[in-house]
């Protein structure tokens, strides 16, 4: 059968990329068109369009470059239109997603969701929407079933892709005390930095995440980099501060890190799955944020408390992100901290509610078994 999969982002890239393993896996005639990153691509799919032009941050983000994104949605339209797949796939970025979901309903194509837009958090509404022109919604949160239930919408939950992807890193990273080595770092305990994917989030959020640094002369302090964003712009932030950018290695940092000061986001329950204490920092521009906290529905930013149901890890948000507060927060999660014994033991329970590996090749047999009943 022919995929056709949209991620508009990195996180989606990676989701979608385990997905399109899986599929080749369950269906030995699968063909895979995306419009994703260079994970999927590797995995296999056919790339048409890079995330890389689609990722624009935030509501003023968006209203900068909404000429781009009319010519995108044209775009991926003509594409569906060429490939015509067996099932679009649509991977979270609903602004975007939801527009081609329409479109593909109307034309007759069956469609799939894979990984929910954050409709609980804010801009519900979008639910009749998802109802109308979505055929199978694939959740990998498990409050999302509650969620879905109580707009008449029957989800299964079949576990978090996350598990599987840092399980099977972890099982292949050395000893801690060799990813030193490994990653090219002195041999000193280390506070990770995680700053996000997008221009926007760095230029906002990575300056203050630099104002503790002196605060901690027997730490090092790494900052794990995207490709995507220049050299340039993480010098221009950094300047002589000892902090080392070393890209593409997330996973294998915060395995290595004593604790992490991460921008809300995937990166937060990557945090937690890799056992690394953290405080999650964010950080907006005045008219998306001032637009955020008049529809924003839930009570948590990060993804650790949002499935725990309680604040887990501090958020520190906009006006909050001082370097004073900043300062106790990271002081209280290292080692010794009062807050550390605590945060790692609720991580614990974090992952027993995510539940076993495998979510991934479940979900693709699913879909497999949907699509293979309609063909009947």
């Amino acid at each position: 059968m022919r995929y056709f999969i949209i991620a508009g982002e990195q996180s989606g890239d990676l989701h979608g990329s385990n997905l399109v393993k899986e599929l080749f896996a369950a269906d030995k005639g699968t063909e895979v068109f995306c419009w994703g990153g260079d994970l999927m691509e590797s995995a296999g799919a056919t790339l048409l369009v890079h995330y890389r032009k689609l990722a624009f941050m935030g509501f003023v983000g968006v209203l900068k470059n909404i000429g781009a994104i009319a010519k995108n949605i044209s775009l991926c339209k003509k594409h569906i239109i060429e490939y015509k797949p067996d099932v679009v796939i649509f991977i979270d970025y609903p602004g975007f997603n939801l527009r081609i979901a329409r479109f593909a309903k109307k034309a007759g194509y069956k469609t799939f969701y894979y990984i929910s837009p954050k409709l609980w958090a804010w801009n519900e509404g979008r639910v009749k929407m998802i109802k109308k022109v979505i055929d199978r919604m694939f959740i990998i949160f498990p409050f999302e079933v509650d969620f879905y239930k109580k707009h008449g919408i029957t989800v299964e939950y079949q576990g978090n892709p996350l598990v599987d992807e840092i399980e099977k890193k972890i099982s292949k990273y050395p000893a801690k005390e060799s990813m030193f080595r490994y990653l090219g770092i002195e041999n000193k305990p280390l506070i990770a930095l995680l700053a996000g994917s997008r221009r926007h989030e760095i230029e906002l959020i990575l300056p203050e995440m630099m104002k503790i640094i002196n605060y901690f002369p027997e730490y090092q302090f790494v900052l794990a980099g995207v490709k995507n964003i220049p050299d340039e712009l993480y010098i221009k932030i950094i300047g002589n501060a000892p902090v080392k950018v070393i890209k593409e290695k997330t996973y294998e940092i915060l395995y290595t890190a004593e604790a992490a000061l991460v921008t809300s986001g995937t990166a937060t329950l990557e945090a937690a799955l890799h056992d690394t204490a953290q405080v999650v920092c964010y950080k907006g521009d005045f008219f998306s944020m001032l637009i955020a906290w008049m529809v924003v529905k839930v009570k948590h930013i990060s993804l650790v408390n949002l499935i725990m149901d309680s604040e887990v890890v501090k958020e520190l948000v906009q006006y909050d992100l001082t370097e004073n507060s900043l300062l106790k927060e990271l002081k209280a999660i290292l080692p010794g901290g009062e807050k550390r014994e605590k945060l790692l033991s609720d991580y614990k329970v974090l992952k027993s509610k995510l539940g076993s590996a495998g979510a991934s090749g479940r979900i693709a047999r699913e879909m497999v078994r949907e699509l293979r009943k309609g063909k009947v």
